[in-house]
């Protein structure tokens, strides 16, 4: 209850307050008797995600990891949104070093004279999660470690349960909220997050980012020290280089197209071959080494691929370097991106007008297409799997970082070639003899089953049990207008056998009967006429 008050209170400070009144949260509002400047969503103007972003970050850790989180993701939030949550900072002033030796000790198990020869009591850096320290290990490696801050997975935990009460009820009691999937964006933040603050998590992230770059000498990936580390305490060697933002601002040292090659070149890799992507390659997360050497940092938020999903944005990727819009909206259904009916005119026009973008010019990178065919999706409501949002982001990112260093740099000479080999090889017959080694056991058990259900099908149609279960809609329906029009035609044929017999009570020369039944079929011809129109 503390808690919800606080976030009250900051919502309200950011006239925000009518969303307490509108989700029925009247009785927890501070200043109660406060004229909110909007009273209702519908009044709010372009301060919006400046007003949105300052209540993040002034509710703290959580909330500041939500909108970093929602800035990778301008399909569920928009253009706008995202931009202003990239502004939101998670720079903390460093907590206490005895709080920190606690968390150590606590975690490592063992006095921290003993675990290292040297821990600085400064830290490298200081973030609401965690900070990092540079130590020395007992056998003078030197090394970087991270620590998480005390009660940040309870306040993380607490916080999370606030967003999904929150979310709910804004779903529920805001309608044009919904648009936006409140509790959808929720549960899949819980999910991030929640890995974000296991560091044995990261620690698994690195170890297959390592392996899948054991084999390519200007990748470097940082080693992490198993026994230094628990889910609140990562250890990994102490990166040395320059960050890439002050390569681009001083060159001199390094190559800055053969940089810009490699980056690209790397990530591409990492979509492409090894469907195990850096989620969030800004340039703080690079640093160039000696030899112009490539080193990824952070790897809290990774990207998984498989196999298909990459074969099929090879494809994407070969139609989008063509510029060929049906090719795209096929291969947009074709991986369920979007609906079958989605061919829409509209939405060809569309694709057409951003294809057009690049027609008559030399196609130097997909960057720029690849965001607006995201803010294209969104404007059909299409909901894009996060995947692919988070690859589209991270290859604009590395692509302006490539023209940054290189404004000659041509990304697409680099990705055209693997999306060939990728396209070929999923024709290659090898393929095949890899679909049967990888669905063995699923042939075997088909193999095995299979006589025996042709069989048992066999027998039921020879001994005439065989039964064929068909949905119905509306036939109840159907049948019910089927039984009138019946009854509507036997009157007709019973009334006029009885005005040829004319026998019987004559009205105007004719059986009074066959009248009768005249009229009452006319009146439920007409009624039925009108029932079969709506």
């Amino acid at each position: 209850m503390k808690r919800l008050n606080e976030i009250i209170t900051v919502l309200n400070k950011y006239d925000f307050g009518f969303v307490a009144i509108k989700i029925q949260l009247k009785s927890k509002i501070p200043l109660i008797d406060h004229s909110y400047e909007y009273e209702s969503i519908e009044e709010l103007d372009e301060t919006l995600p400046v007003r949105l972003r300052q209540v993040l970050q002034e509710l703290g850790t959580t909330y500041i990891k939500l909108g970093q989180t929602l800035s990778t993701r301008p399909d569920l939030v928009g253009d706008d949104f995202a931009r202003e949550f990239s502004k939101l900072q998670d720079d903390n002033p460093p907590l206490d070093f005895k709080l920190i030796r606690k968390v150590v000790e606590s975690e490592l198990g063992d006095r921290l004279e003993n675990l290292f020869l040297e821990f600085d009591e400064e830290p490298l850096a200081s973030a609401s999660i965690g900070q990092v320290h540079r130590a020395v290990l007992n056998d003078n490696r030197e090394v970087a470690v991270k620590i998480q801050k005390p009660g940040v997975e309870e306040l993380v935990k607490t916080d999370l349960s606030m967003m999904k009460f929150l979310a709910k009820r804004i779903d529920e009691f805001i309608p044009p909220a919904r648009n936006y999937n409140l509790p959808g964006i929720v549960n899949e933040f819980e999910r991030s997050i929640l890995k974000e603050i296991d560091y044995i998590q990261e620690v698994r992230n690195i170890n297959v980012f390592n392996n899948n770059f054991k084999d390519v000498d200007y990748v470097y990936v940082p080693r992490t020290h198993a026994p230094y580390c628990t889910p609140k305490v990562m250890t990994m060697e102490l990166v040395k280089g320059t960050k890439v933002s002050e390569v681009v601002l001083h060159p001199q040292e390094f190559n800055p197209k053969l940089i810009a090659r490699r980056g690209v070149e790397s990530y591409f890799k990492q979509i492409m071959i090894d469907g195990f992507f850096h989620a969030d390659p800004h340039s703080a997360n690079i640093y160039i080494l000696e030899d112009n050497v490539i080193c990824f940092l952070d790897f809290g938020m990774m990207g998984i691929l498989d196999a298909d999903f990459q074969e099929n944005l090879a494809e994407l990727f070969i139609y989008f370097m063509d510029t060929n819009v049906n090719g795209i909206i096929n291969q947009l259904m074709y991986m369920d991106i979007l609906e079958q009916d989605a061919r829409s005119r509209s939405l060809k026009y569309d694709l057409t007008d951003l294809m057009y973008r690049y027609y008559g010019t030399e196609l130097k990178g997909i960057q720029g297409g690849m965001e607006d065919l995201v803010s294209l999706m969104r404007k059909y409501g299409v909901s894009l799997p996060r995947e692919f949002v988070l690859m589209a982001r991270g290859i604009a990112m590395l692509e302006e970082l490539g023209l940054q260093l290189d404004p000659e740099f041509n990304a697409v000479e680099i990705l055209k070639p693997m999306t060939i080999k990728i396209v070929k090889k999923k024709f290659s017959p090898f393929k095949l003899v890899d679909f049967i080694k990888d669905n063995i056991f699923e042939v075997e058990h088909l193999l095995k089953t299979l006589p025996h259900s042709i069989n048992r099908t066999l027998y039921k149609i020879e001994e005439g049990k065989f039964t064929l279960e068909v949905e119905h809609k509306d036939l109840e329906r159907i049948s019910n207008k089927i039984s009138m029009a019946l009854i509507i035609s036997a009157l007709l044929i019973g009334s006029s056998l009885t005005i040829l017999s004319d026998k019987g009570i004559l009205i105007l020369g004719l059986p009074f009967l066959g009248v009768i039944g005249f009229t009452l079929s006319a009146i439920l011809g007409f009624w039925m006429v009108i029932s079969l129109m709506k």
